[in-house]
C-alpha cells in the first residue's frame, strides 16, 4: 500500500493534513518527544502538542508516563480495525434509522412531475465502480447484460458484486446474461466462478465471443435504462479502471444493439468449455509454432485463393501486402475478391490509397488479432506484437499462427467479418490538414494545395503554423501548465486570455443511408484554471459541403455547457462567422480525458446551421497511440480575435457511435490533443511569438 493510499484512509478517518503528517512521521521514526517532533518537522511546539492531543483522543497515538512524555504511533493495523469498526457502526446506525429518515424525507420533499434527467458521469477506481455495479444489479427488474473479461469477473466476485446477483430477490425473473472470453488459460477460473452460481432459481446464460473481446467494448446494461461503459483497457492497473455511466435512452439503446449483435454471434459458454476440455480448442485446430512453416502455409493458401480473401490486418501488415507485387498480381489474374481492413494511419495512408487501386481497403479500429479468411474454407489468426522490439523489424508477424477449417467456426467468423466490413470506411485522401487549411504535421501532404486554399477562403477562419514543431518540446508545454496551476495569477492584460484544455478532432464518413454528410468533430474539455470560471465542455461540428470553389467542411454548430463562458468568450470569438452556437446543460455534454483516452458524449440533438440535418445524441472515443509530438499554430477569426495553440498530441483511433442509425464505426484522420494551451488575443493585439 502506498503512502498516498494510507494518507487517504487517515483522511477518511477524520485526520487533518497535519495530523496525518505527524502520525506517519511517528510511525517511521519510532518513540519521540514532542519537542523533537516539532524540531524535525519544523512546526511550533504548541501546534505539535495540540496535534498529538487530538491524535491521542482518536486512539492513534499513545504516550509514555515519563516526563517529558514521549509519543508513539499506534500500529496501522489497529487504525484499520478502528476505521472498519467505525464504518460498520455508522452503516448499522443508518440502516436502523432508514425507515424513519425516509418517512421524514417524504414529509419535507416536494413531489416532482418532471421527467427523469438524462445524465452522464465519469467513475474512476474500482472502489467507486463496484458499488455502482452492485446498485445496478439490485435495481434490475427484467434484464442485466454484461461484457467482461474473466479477470474482471474474478475481481468483481472478490468484492461481493456477483453475490448481489446470486441473492437477487427476482433472480428467477431477471435474465442475467454474460459475454466473456473463455480460453484454455482461464478455464479453471471461469469454471470456479460458474460453480458459485445457484443451481436452481437463477436465470443465467453465458456466451463466448467467436473473435475474442479485443474488438468489442466492455459494458454493463440494466433494463435498457442505464449503462456502464469501460474506457480503460484490460491492461489498466488493478483498481484504476475508468467507466462512463449514463442513463441517456438513445445511447443505452445503441449499446444494447451492439450487445445483441455480439450475443447473437457468440457460442454458448458451456459448449465452449466442453470443446476446450475435449482437446478441441476453438477457434483453432492447429497451432503452427515454427515461423518458416507458418509463413509457408499462410502464403501458399493466399496464392491458391480462388474466390475471396478477407483480411483484418494491422497497420504495419498493410505495408507488407502493398509491397507484395507478385501476390497482388496473382489475385488480379484470378479475379479474386480481396477485402482488407486495417487501421489507416499517417504512416500507411499512402500505401492504403495505392493498395485500394488493386483491391478493397477499409479503415477499422486497432486490435491485437490479425485474421485472414480464404474462400470461406481456411482461417488464419495471429497476434499483433505489442512492441517494435517484439516485432524485430518484421511487418507481418507470423509466429504461433492459429489455423482452422472447422466449418461451424468458419461460418460464424465470416458473418462477424462481414459485419465489421459494413461499418468500416474506405481510406480518404482528405486530410485534417486540407480540411483545416494547414499542413497538419501528422498527415500526408496532399498532392495539391487546392483544398487548403479553398478552406482558408470559405471557412473564414485562417490557420497557419507558427514555427516547426521541433522547436517546442513536450516538457515546455507541461511546465507552463503545471506552473500556472501552482501559481494561478493573471499572466497578461485582462483582454488576453489563456485557456488550458484537452481535445480530440476526427473526420467521420457515415454511410449514405445515414442521411448525414461527412462530418468533422472537434471535442474539448477546458479546465478550471482558465478565465471566466471556464471549466466547460465544447463540441464543434463541421459539415462537408460542395461549393462552387470545391468540396469543403463548413461550420455547422458549436455547443457549450457553461453559460458564462459561452456569453463572455464564444459569442465574441465567432462573431462574423456562420457558426451557430448552442448552450446546453452541464450533464447534456461531457468531454473527459484519462491518460491517452478522451471520451465525448452529448445527450441532446444538435441542429446544424443552414442544413436540414441535426446530429443526434452520440459519442466518440479517442484512443491516442504512438509517440507524443508537439505542434504550434495560429487562428485568425473574422471578429478580429486571434488564437495561438501550443499542443502535445498523439495520433488517435476513434470509435464513433451513432445511435439513430444503430451504428458503431471508426472515424478517420484523428488526433488527440492531450495538453493544450490556447492564448486568445483581442482585435488590434499582436500574437506573441
Amino acid at each position: 500500500m502506498s503512502e498516498e493510499t494510507i494518507g487517504k484512509v487517515l483522511s477518511d478517518f477524520g485526520l487533518t493534513g497535519k495530523e496525518t503528517e505527524v502520525y506517519i512521521f511517528l510511525a517511521k521514526c519510532g518513540v519521540l518527544k514532542g519537542g523533537e517532533i516539532a524540531k524535525r518537522i519544523r512546526v511550533s511546539k504548541a501546534q505539535v502538542y495540540h496535534i498529538l492531543k487530538s491524535l491521542q483522543s482518536k486512539g492513534l497515538v499513545e504516550s509514555t508516563l515519563e516526563s517529558p512524555a514521549r509519543f508513539v504511533a499506534v500500529p496501522f493495523e489497529t487504525v484499520l480495525d478502528l476505521y472498519v469498526k467505525t464504518r460498520q457502526e455508522e452503516a448499522a446506525l443508518i440502516e436502523s434509522s432508514r425507515e424513519d429518515m425516509l418517512r421524514h424525507w417524504d414529509n419535507i420533499s416536494k413531489p416532482s412531475s418532471e421527467p427523469m434527467l438524462e445524465k452522464f458521469v465519469v467513475i474512476e477506481g474500482n472502489h467507486k465502480i463496484y458499488p455502482r455495479l452492485s446498485k445496478m444489479i439490485k435495481d434490475a427488474k427484467n434484464r442485466f447484460s454484461a461484457v467482461s473479461s474473466v479477470a474482471e469477473l474474478m475481481r468483481a466476485s472478490q468484492h461481493g458484486v456477483l453475490d448481489n446477483a446470486f441473492n437477487h430477490q427476482l433472480r428467477s425473473k431477471v435474465q442475467f446474461r454474460l459475454i466473456t472470453d473463455v480460453t484454455e488459460q482461464n478455464l479453471s477460473t471461469i469454471k470456479a466462478l460458474l460453480e458459485q452460481t445457484p443451481k436452481t432459481g437463477f436465470n443465467f446464460r453465458g456466451r463466448n465471443p467467436n473473435l475474442g473481446l479485443a474488438l468489442f467494448p466492455r459494458m454493463v446494461i440494466r433494463d435498457d435504462e442505464e449503462i456502464l461503459y469501460f474506457v480503460s483497457g484490460t491492461d489498466a492497473p488493478v483498481g484504476e479502471a475508468v467507466c462512463l455511466w449514463t442513463n441517456c435512452s438513445t445511447l443505452v439503446q445503441s449499446f444494447t444493439v451492439i450487445f445483441e449483435e455480439l450475443w447473437r454471434n457468440a457460442t454458448d459458454i458451456q459448449a465452449k468449455i466442453l470443446e476446450i476440455e475435449a482437446g478441441r480448442p476453438t477457434p483453432t485446430t492447429q497451432i503452427i509454432v515454427d515461423k518458416e512453416m507458418a509463413k509457408s502455409k499462410y502464403y501458399d493458401s493466399l496464392y491458391k485463393a480462388r474466390e475471396e480473401v478477407i483480411m483484418v490486418a494491422s497497420s504495419e501488415s498493410l505495408l507488407e501486402y502493398e509491397n507484395n507485387t507478385p501476390l497482388l498480381e496473382e489475385w488480379a489474374k484470378n479475379g479474386i475478391s480481396v477485402k482488407i481492413m486495417a487501421p489507416i494511419t499517417s504512416e500507411n495512408l499512402k500505401a492504403a490509397l495505392e493498395l485500394s487501386q488493386r483491391c478493397d481497403v477499409r479503415h477499422v479500429h486497432s486490435f491485437d488479432l490479425e485474421t485472414t479468411l480464404i474462400d470461406g474454407n481456411h482461417l488464419f489468426q495471429f497476434k499483433v506484437p505489442l512492441s517494435n522490439q517484439e516485432r524485430s523489424g518484421e511487418t507481418l508477424f507470423l509466429k504461433n499462427i492459429q489455423y482452422t477449417n472447422d466449418r461451424e467456426y468458419l461460418d460464424k467468423t465470416k458473418n462477424m467479418l462481414d459485419d465489421i466490413w459494413r461499418n468500416a470506411q474506405p481510406p480518404s485522401a482528405t486530410t485534417l490538414g486540407s480540411v483545416m487549411g494547414i499542413d497538419a504535421p501528422t498527415t500526408v501532404t496532399p498532392r495539391t494545395h487546392k483544398p487548403i486554399e479553398i478552406a482558408r477562403k470559405v471557412r473564414g477562419i485562417h490557420y497557419d503554423e507558427e514555427k516547426p514543431s521541433g522547436e517546442l518540446t513536450e516538457k515546455d508545454i507541461l511546465d507552463r501548465i503545471l506552473n500556472f496551476k501552482k501559481n494561478p495569477v493573471t499572466v497578461s492584460s485582462k483582454d488576453i486570455m489563456t485557456h488550458y484544455c484537452s481535445s480530440g478532432v476526427t473526420l467521420v464518413h457515415p454511410p449514405k443511408d445515414f442521411n448525414l454528410p461527412d462530418i468533422q468533430l472537434f471535442a474539448a474539455h477546458i479546465d478550471e484554471y482558465s478565465p471566466y470560471d471556464a471549466r466547460a465542455n465544447v463540441l464543434w461540428v463541421y459539415l462537408r459541403q460542395e461549393t462552387p470553389k470545391g468540396s469543403v467542411y463548413m461550420p455547422g454548430a458549436y455547443v457549450v455547457n457553461n453559460a458564462k463562458f459561452y456569453d463572455n468568450y464564444w459569442r465574441r470569438i465567432f462573431a462574423g462567422t456562420p457558426i451557430c452556437g448552442q448552450l446546453v446543460r452541464e450533464d447534456e455534454l461531457q468531454v473527459r480525458i484519462h491518460g491517452n483516452t478522451l471520451f465525448a458524449c452529448w445527450t441532446v440533438p444538435i441542429p446544424l446551421f443552414q442544413s436540414q440535418y441535426a446530429l443526434p445524441p452520440s459519442c466518440a472515443l479517442f484512443e491516442g497511440y504512438g509517440d507524443i509530438r508537439t505542434w504550434i499554430f495560429n487562428q485568425a477569426f473574422p471578429s478580429g480575435f486571434k488564437c495561438k495553440h501550443e499542443i502535445n498530441y498523439f495520433e488517435a483511433f476513434v470509435t464513433y457511435l451513432h445511435p439513430a442509425s444503430k451504428y458503431q464505426g471508426p472515424g478517420t484522420e484523428s488526433l488527440l490533443f492531450r495538453d493544450v494551451i490556447i492564448t486568445t488575443y483581442p482585435p488590434e493585439t499582436s500574437v506573441a511569438r
